[in-house]
């Protein structure tokens, strides 16, 4: 009786395990399409579609809800409001376009709060080391570190506020693809994040 009893709480361990392994493989696969399907439209079009990132965070509300229930719908939405606030400034400034803000939000809604947390921080250090990357490949580095430091001085002067001539829509600088450091910050953070 007492080995019955043992081998059933084997076989509901194993099959608890098989269960967060088809749900780890689930999140992986979809942060990974999400983040090379994003990165490759980004760069070669400059935008992040809508059909995209509200597709993907419709999809990872989901996956959370079945996978984890109430709780888990609940950290998809509240992944998908982290990820809005946490790039909508840049996005008010004019230094970030619509759809990396709403790409954040759909990795949020896959990944949690925490999640959009560690994928902004992780885009942000990419995302940098790439600027620089970009801005030195186009012998731009030593007057995009000046533009840096004017801005500073301008928004500590003026507060946040967009600069006319500095702003996505009206900069005649290089620009970067950003979805490929918030893909890469999400991959990251499915790394690396505390889950």
């Amino acid at each position: 009786m007492e080995y019955e009893h043992a081998q059933l709480l084997a076989d509901a361990g194993s099959r608890r395990r098989r269960v967060l392994d088809v749900a780890t493989t689930v999140e992986w696969t979809a942060v990974a399409l999400l983040a090379g399907v994003a990165a490759v439209g980004d760069i070669r079009t400059g935008r992040v579609p809508n059909a995209l990132t509200f597709g993907a965070a419709a999809a990872g509300l989901v996956f959370s809800t079945v996978h984890g229930g109430g709780s888990g719908g609940l950290a998809s939405v509240t992944g998908f409001v982290v990820g809005i606030a946490l790039f909508l400034p840049l996005f008010a400034v004019g230094g970030m376009g619509g759809g990396d803000v709403k790409l954040l939000a759909a990795f949020g809604a896959w990944l949690g709060p925490v999640g959009a947390l560690w994928t902004a921080l992780g885009a942000s250090l990419v995302g940098g080391v790439l600027a620089m990357a970009v801005a030195a490949s186009r012998g731009y580095l030593l007057e995009a570190i000046r533009n840096v430091g004017a801005l500073t001085a301008v928004w500590q002067t003026v507060g946040l506020a967009p600069i006319p001539g500095w702003t996505l829509n009206d900069a005649n600088r290089p620009r970067l693809a950003y979805a490929v450091p918030i893909g890469i910050g999400a991959i990251l953070a499915l790394w690396f994040a505390p889950r």
